[in-house]
């Protein structure tokens, strides 16, 4: 009987056992279907692409981010095309961060959010290819005419905007910021003890950053860009456009060094930080990113 009632025991644990629903998870992160993209392109306005300010007699700046955007779109696309049809959920976006004062530039926006689902007919993949081709010249063209360069508020968009405007929970979230390394803006300029909201050229020479000990001057002192948010781990990063200013060897070091250490206090794992180089340096590099091969 003993051996008949362990038998039964053993049995209808095993029963429960399969037929238990899985546990529920209280922390776990969110699924990300990495076959869906967002990808969100955010551009430095400042005086940067001032041809007059800035000149490059070989590209000028505001052309090669020109044909960066347009690489990234290219990237964009060939992943869709790259997918069945029933697989579609995927979008692109420009944001500026603050707002040009052209009115226009609130059209450009709308006109470069683009996303594509199963319904999405074939003839918009030139629609998208059409608009990426101009557009984005003329939101250029608009704030280098306009002359108000009031800077690029980099570090307010990282701390208020990135999580509502570039990411979502079920997509692989990829954000290009095409700067030149620097950031200021005069609404959002504060410290906190040596960290703070902002990267000039003046801070680093006030600072001694300018000698091959670079880094052992930033640990030492603490310095570093102020924390925006607590955790971006769901965000790929790529930065393009690095553009030291002549005078200081170690500049650009600087600059790359302050960045990979905020992204990394944000928790962010995957980023690039590359120097303003012909697109057709850069577009091999931004097409692998958005592939992730």
């Amino acid at each position: 009987m003993k051996k008949i009632f362990y038998l039964l025991m053993i049995v209808s644990l095993v029963s429960c056992k399969k037929t238990l629903p899985p546990s529920s998870c209280t922390n776990c992160p969110p699924e990300v279907d990495s076959n869906n993209i967002n990808v969100s392109i955010l551009i430095d306005l400042s005086d940067r692409i001032d041809p007059a300010t800035n000149p490059n007699p070989t590209m000028e700046y505001f052309q090669r981010d020109t044909e960066y955007i347009k690489a990234i779109e290219k990237g964009f696309l060939n992943h869709i095309k790259s997918k069945k049809i029933i697989t579609y959920d995927d979008q692109m976006q420009v944001f500026f961060n603050p707002e040009p004062s052209d009115p226009k530039m609130n059209e450009f926006t709308k006109e470069l959010k683009v996303s594509f689902d199963k319904n999405t007919e074939r003839n918009y993949f030139d629609l998208v290819d059409k608009k990426y081709s101009e557009l984005p010249l003329n939101i250029y063209q608009s704030a280098i005419k306009d002359g108000k360069y009031v800077g690029s508020d980099i570090w307010e968009f990282f701390k208020n905007k990135v999580k509502d405007y570039c990411i979502k929970d079920n997509k692989r979230n990829i954000l290009f910021i095409l700067t030149d390394g620097y950031m200021y803006h005069e609404n959002t300029k504060f410290a906190e003890e040596n960290k703070t909201s902002y990267l000039t050229t003046k801070f680093i020479k006030a600072n001694n950053l300018t000698t091959s000990n670079f880094k052992d001057i930033i640990e030492k002192n603490k310095f570093g860009f102020v924390k925006a948010n607590d955790n971006l781990s769901n965000l790929e990063v790529i930065v393009l456009g690095i553009n030291p200013e002549k005078g200081n060897p170690f500049e650009e070091a600087v600059i790359k060094e302050y960045w990979e250490n905020w992204f990394k206090e944000m928790k962010i794992k995957n980023y690039q930080i590359k120097s303003a180089d012909l697109p057709s340096n850069l577009e091999p590099i931004i097409l692998k990113a958005i592939s992730g091969k």
